[in-house]
């Protein structure tokens, strides 16, 4: 978008000239009319011809170049900008641990939901971002491969729930199946933010096995252990309703600092809602997405149209004065 700014807007000063000109010239004209005495007006009542009509215009046509002038001093010049974004997003699976246990109640209204809620938060967050999400408990598997649409990476999020798949934990298979989304990512980062509130006790693939084969990838994981210290009340269904009772908190967090460390992530713990908004804060800021922003300005003289229309009236003014609209002395 070109827009119009003059280098020496000083010289708009010169303009207030232009009304001194104007009287000047209707006082000069007046004085040489009362130095002439006649003593009989009757002979000197002038037709409205065309050059009586014309009298004044040399003087216009001065005063429009005059104006013109002023203009082309004060130096316009045309400004155009523009600018190129280029965005090199990350590419990140949350790998979530769905299993019985995350149904406690230390984190509210259960370690599960606040746990999707801060992941939901987070989401929102990275708008340049594709993202995928891979559950697990006694299994794994892909809720949603990585994707721009993060509508429909929302909405599938929405629909996890415990007993999705057989209870268990399986670290090292959720750990895997995230790692086998992003192994053939192009991305200029990849990563994955695994949490989980308890043990591996089930799957194939030992959890630092899946570390070693990230790590190869140049994958790095972010690990979150979820729960309080010491005991949790876990809710049971029974023949009269809902009970808790307080379950022991057992996250190996010996495992999870390991696999951090491995691929050069970084272990966490949340212990409540506060904790948990917090580490995803951190990873927010580590994380951070390449936009790069060219900025383009292009000036140019706006003066010489200016310059050429001042010298095109004085010259009028100039031929007119001489010529048609000559006046005897």
């Amino acid at each position: 978008m070109a827009n119009i700014a003059f280098v020496n807007p000083e010289y708009f000063y010169l303009l207030l000239l232009v009304p001194l000109f104007i009287i000047w010239y209707f006082f000069k004209k007046q004085t040489i009319q009362s130095d002439l005495l006649f003593s009989d007006t009757s002979d000197l009542k002038q037709e409205k011809t065309l050059k009586n009509r014309l009298i004044h215009l040399p003087f216009i046509l001065k005063l429009f170049s005059i104006s013109l002038l002023v203009f082309a001093l004060a130096r316009p010049q045309s400004t155009s900008s523009w600018e190129d974004t280029t965005t090199e997003g990350i590419d990140i699976v949350l790998s979530m641990d769905i299993s019985g246990s995350m149904l406690a109640e230390d984190l509210k209204p259960n370690r599960l939901e606040a746990s999707k809620n801060v992941a939901l938060d987070f989401i929102s967050k990275r708008v340049n971002d594709r993202i995928g999400l891979v559950v697990f408990s006694g299994e794994s598997f892909t809720q949603c491969p990585l994707t721009t649409d993060h509508n429909v990476l929302i909405n599938l999020f929405k629909d996890i729930k415990s007993g999705m798949i057989a209870d268990g934990t399986a670290i090292g298979m959720g750990l895997a199946t995230a790692v086998n989304r992003l192994k053939d990512s192009k991305a200029i980062s990849r990563v994955i933010i695994l949490l989980t509130d308890g043990v591996n006790n089930q799957g194939l693939v030992a959890p630092l096995t899946a570390a070693e084969i990230a790590q190869k990838f140049g994958i790095r994981v972010y690990t979150i252990g979820v729960g309080t210290e010491g005991y949790a009340p876990y809710p049971f269904q029974t023949a009269f309703g809902i009970q808790y009772q307080d379950v022991e908190v057992q996250i190996d967090e010996k495992t999870l600092q390991d696999i951090a460390t491995i691929t050069d992530g970084k272990y966490f713990r949340a212990t409540n809602n506060k904790s948990l908004e917090e580490i995803y804060e951190d990873i927010n800021k580590l994380e951070k997405s390449k936009i790069e922003t060219t900025e383009y300005h292009k000036r140019k003289e706006e003066f010489l149209p200016f310059a050429l229309f001042a010298l095109l009236f004085l010259t009028l003014s100039f031929l007119l004065k001489s010529t048609y609209l000559k006046s005897i002395p």
